[in-house]
């Protein structure tokens, strides 16, 4: 019931999206970023109230949550480098579906974060093929194309350690190389396949999510690993086997 209500709106959002921006990739792509951040902040205000009140502590996820969302944050930035927030009624449109989308995250968070994070992996799934899509109908003129001066410093230059903790996948650092706008959105594609990841190990019940950064953090399972289930269920043996590993 979970995925398919979510699937539902999913759908709606991409439909108006969609209809909106017809063929302008930048302003699509800008509207999909600032509504992608959204659901981080969600789940860092119920997190906070939990706090408050004392039910819950648990920093691992404050950290990963905020780092997740300084990387939307980013690309965020480098849509509007490349003209993707000119128009007034595009930036309108964007910010107002990420408020309801805020309100919508925080509702599910509070039934259910299984149901919460669900949500935001169908939405960076859906992220992750838009790019993959436009890069591969793109990808001459995007390797002929500099980049924008705000990914350099981003992917090269910035906090990186900021950057190391939403990958939350062990397979060591990952230094991208940004020499045109192509390698520009490889990495924003693959950013995206990071999200996918740590929402889909959310999603599985009993395993904690761990910065990595802290001493404790375990090899998060991947999806080819140990399937889940509609249910969200993963094949016990197999998780154990694989953290044991």
């Amino acid at each position: 019931v979970e995925r398919r209500v979510n699937e539902a709106l999913i759908g709606v959002a991409v439909t108006v999206i969609d209809n909106l921006y017809g063929g302008r990739s930048y302003a699509r792509f800008h509207a999909l970023e600032t509504v992608a951040r959204v659901p981080y902040f969600s789940f860092m205000s119920v997190l906070h109230l939990y706090e408050t009140f004392g039910w819950w502590r648990k920093a691992d996820y404050l950290k990963v949550h905020f780092a997740e969302t300084m990387n939307e944050y980013h690309h965020l930035l480098i849509m509007e480098s490349l003209g993707g927030a000119e128009l007034w009624k595009d930036r309108f449109v964007a910010q107002h579906i990420a408020v309801a989308y805020y309100w919508i995250c925080v509702a599910q968070y509070l039934v259910s974060p299984r149901w919460a994070y669900n949500l935001l992996e169908q939405v960076e799934s859906h992220a992750y093929a838009t790019y993959d899509g436009f890069l591969n109908a793109n990808e001459e003129v995007l390797k002929a194309t500099p980049p924008p001066s705000v990914a350099v410093q981003y992917y090269t230059k910035g906090d990186l350690y900021l950057f190391d903790e939403f990958q939350t996948v062990d397979r060591g650092e990952r230094r991208p190389k940004i020499d045109n706008l192509y390698d520009v959105f490889v990495n924003v594609r693959n950013d995206e396949a990071e999200h996918m990841k740590t929402m889909e190990f959310c999603q599985r019940p009993g395993n904690g999510l761990r910065s990595p950064s802290s001493k404790e953090a375990m090899v998060l399972l991947s999806k080819d690993a140990c399937e889940v289930d509609e249910d969200f269920q993963v094949d016990e043996d197999c998780e154990k086997a694989s953290i044991a590993a």
